[in-house]
């Protein structure tokens, strides 16, 4: 439980006390989730007179409604009452969706406070582990159900919603409200993530390029899957190098500048969830994300087929929408107060994350369970990920921004969501497509 003792934890979302190394171990997403939390007034808990009750209410208050979010938490016993009790499947999966909102906000308020007691170093590994837990998550669930496309919709879906959707938002909003400004950033921490989604889009494009290239399935499918897990190695070997770029070599590129006006949220001494009780809390909102995780996977067909709206497009729009509001919303507010150096740490470091991380596990996950999962995310999908991450690599590529520019970053994702929309494939028919595109390519060539 939380003590007295320990003055140096945060204070409604605001760092005080802490030491110069502590604060100096703030990322990005640390920076952005702390912008949705709000002030926790304990003045009924601390009348209680029993002291290790009062310190279980005050953290109960603190974790549950410390967070601008705390209104969606109904949504996680409804959503699990609606499944036990029969209600439509589309209910279960809006409810989970809903739920999964304010779960991965406390997760990121959480692992920063245990963070606090283990030091910066594995602070940041917490950090760069629990950065994505909700699709990380979810992904495993759909592997474990064999719904292979899903886990790839879902990750692709990840990182686009960062690249065009997060970015986008913060570019254009902050040139908005900071018209008469130039807005620049750091572009050397915007050089790294670069090269890495680069690296992860060739890891991506090999495999598809190998099959349309090869003879016949029968010849190019056991290739590809070697491919695609020798590439997922690699990924992983350059994520890890990129942690010790980041944690250790390089640590001033990806510190997150403070906030100076910290009477945003107020002043006031509560108390904070200590290492034993901030990890039982981590413990129990990770549970609950399994559990609507799987409510998720286990009704997105039925969802997809009331809603009359494809897997597809659900997976890659509305999951990384809703299940990463919080973040998005809290880089959004940093680029209206003209920090875009924290926002472009959140969407960047984010898409950066899940495809160099996220997406090669679940590779080698599935491996490990003897799943067939590679790296082929069929064309269309490719092809997406392959001009976001390229018109990304060219807008930032000044070290200055503008509302033009997260504009046409905006644009290009209601086109790609559009085209993901009108596409019904269903998930089953997947792979006969892919042989077919390939058989028409070669087609083209003979001819």
């Amino acid at each position: 439980m939380a003590s007295s003792r320990e003055p140096w934890l945060l204070e409604n979302g605001n760092l005080k006390g802490l030491s110069k190394e502590i604060r100096h171990g703030r990322t990005a997403h640390n920076m952005s989730s702390s912008s949705l939390r709000k002030k926790s007034h304990l003045t009924l808990v601390s009348k209680v007179p029993c002291r290790k009750l009062r310190q279980f209410l005050a953290n109960l208050q603190e974790v549950i409604l410390g967070t601008k979010l705390s209104v969606l938490f109904p949504a996680i016993p409804l959503a699990i009452v609606a499944d036990c009790y029969g209600f439509a499947r589309p209910w279960v999966f809006a409810l989970s969706l809903l739920g999964l909102t304010p779960l991965a906000e406390r997760v990121s308020f959480l692992t920063e406070q245990i963070a606090y007691y283990t030091g910066p170093t594995v602070g940041g590994l917490l950090n760069a582990t629990c950065g994505n837990a909700t699709e990380l998550i979810i992904a495993i669930f759909a592997l474990s159900q064999r719904k292979i496309d899903v886990v790839k919709y879902s990750l692709l879906g990840s990182v686009l919603s960062n690249l065009l959707l997060v970015l986008g938002t913060s570019l254009f909003c902050g040139g908005i409200a900071n018209l008469r400004l130039e807005q620049k950033f750091d572009r050397r921490q915007a050089d790294v993530n670069s090269l890495l989604l680069l690296l992860a889009l060739l890891c991506h494009s090999l495999p598809m390029l190998f099959r349309m290239s090869g003879a016949s399935d029968a010849v190019t499918v056991n290739p590809i899957l070697q491919l695609s897990r020798a590439s997922s190695i690699v990924m992983l070997i350059a994520y890890l190098s990129y942690l010790i770029f980041q944690l250790f070599t390089h640590r001033q590129l990806f510190e997150a500048q403070e906030e100076s006006d910290n009477d945003e949220n107020g002043g006031g001494g509560e108390e904070e969830p200590g290492f034993w009780s901030g990890f039982i809390w981590l413990v129990g909102m990770t549970a609950a994300i399994s559990l609507l995780s799987e409510y998720v996977v286990q009704t997105i067909e039925d969802a997809s087929d009331s809603w009359g709206i494809s897997v597809s497009f659900i997976s890659i729009i509305l999951l990384p929408i809703v299940g990463n509001a919080a973040e998005h919303a809290g880089a959004i507010i940093f680029a209206f107060k003209n920090k875009l150096n924290i926002s472009l740490g959140v969407a960047l470091g984010s898409a950066t994350q899940i495809s160099m991380f996220v997406v090669p596990l679940c590779v080698i996950t599935a491996w490990i369970m003897g799943i067939k999962m590679d790296l082929n995310f069929n064309l269309l999908e490719t092809g997406s990920l392959a001009l976001s991450i390229i018109v990304v690599v060219f807008t930032l590529q000044d070290g200055t921004s503008h509302y033009m520019k997260g504009l046409v970053l905006l644009l290009l994702y209601i086109v790609i969501g559009a085209c993901f929309y009108v596409s019904k494939t269903p998930l089953n028919q997947l792979s006969t497509i892919n042989s077919g595109t390939k058989a028409a390519i070669d087609r083209i060539f003979r001819a």
